[in-house]
């Protein structure tokens, strides 16, 4: 997957995510065999930069490469000069955010709501193409709703202000994230376009990843609320498109381990009492579906300091896998 003058690894890309896609989060998904991950989107708005929300969102240290950062506005000068000033901070990849469906960030006319207008579109586009000199690349949905598909015709503006590469949500911004995706939009955006297209949308499993790449002839996939508590969807999926096999599932050994690591990683990020609260959503995710998480994510949310949010989760798993051993040795 080349993107403009950076090569990835593969195909495969972690989605931003308001609230998911940290930078403990991304590198997470990195290190599990995602070729690329997005950062969670930084307003244009300088008087903004200086939050701590911001200063959080825009560190890197240590980030694995490629460093993409995706901003959100709608005033073109003003998206210029937050490209600029994520690229003097370390970005090698700028994303324009024109797929976010969300009411506070459609109200003031950026996110999917840009989409509405298309003159606007473009001088947002030329700005931040003109701005630096790094690739460019931007994420939309197929239209405003199901009346005003125009994600083609935004595509071809994007393919002609320079953009490097365009990534497409399956959905309107109407849709919200309600109903299945539909992917023929994205195919008519891949057959008209030159640039590379990643497919977005409902890719939850090895099967689905490999069906949209084959319906919509995407030269990548997008991968985001799948990974929530599973970011090892992506080697899954790796492994299946490269062999047409299936990776064993991990273990509870290996499941504790990971979100163990994550943790600890989410405290040392973000302290101890806020992350505290912001692991509670990734242990819920980790263990839905496990013997007896609904109970736990319970517990967990009334649980407050980090040695204690770390000790809880290592008990939770040290009776999985006591299960899952005394399992085997009944087996054998």
């Amino acid at each position: 997957m080349q993107i403009g003058n950076i090569s990835l690894t593969n195909n495969l890309i972690a989605a931003p995510m308001a609230g998911v896609t940290d930078r403990p989060f991304r590198q997470l998904c990195k290190r599990m065999g995602a070729g690329m991950a997005v950062s969670e989107m930084v307003a244009s708005d300088s008087r903004l930069w200086a939050t701590e929300k911001s200063i959080r969102r825009g560190d890197h240290k240590g980030e694995v490469n490629p460093i993409v950062v995706q901003i959100a506005g709608a005033a073109p000068a003003m998206m210029a000069d937050a490209a600029r000033y994520n690229v003097d901070k370390g970005a090698h990849i700028i994303d324009i955010n024109m797929g976010c469906p969300a009411k506070k960030v459609c109200r003031v006319d950026a996110g999917s709501a840009l989409m509405k207008d298309e003159s606007l579109v473009a001088q947002i586009l030329e700005a931040v193409v003109n701005a630096v000199n790094v690739p460019i690349t931007l994420k939309i949905r197929t239209g405003w709703d199901r009346d005003h598909k125009n994600a083609l015709v935004i595509a071809r503006i994007a393919e002609q202000c320079g953009i490097a590469a365009l990534a497409v949500h399956g959905r309107t911004r109407s849709d919200l994230y309600e109903g299945a995706a539909e992917y023929d939009t994205i195919r008519a955006v891949k057959e008209g376009v030159k640039i590379p297209v990643t497919a977005n949308g409902d890719i939850d499993s090895p099967e689905k990843a490999r069906f949209v790449l084959g319906y919509t002839g995407c030269d990548a996939v997008m991968i985001g609320r799948a990974a929530q508590g599973r970011p090892w969807i992506f080697r899954e999926i790796a492994h299946y498109l490269e062999t047409g096999k299936h990776l064993a599932p991990p273990t509870y050994v290996e499941i504790h381990a990971i979100a163990s690591t994550h943790l600890r990683e989410l405290h040392d990020f973000y302290g101890d009492v806020k992350g505290v609260r912001i692991a509670r959503k990734h242990i819920a995710w980790y263990v839905a579906g496990l013997r007896g998480g609904m109970a736990f994510r319970q517990e967990m949310n009334v649980i407050e300091g980090s040695a204690l949010q770390a000790a809880a989760l290592n008990q939770f798993f040290a009776r999985l896998i006591d299960g899952e051993v005394a399992a085997c040795k009944q087996a054998a």
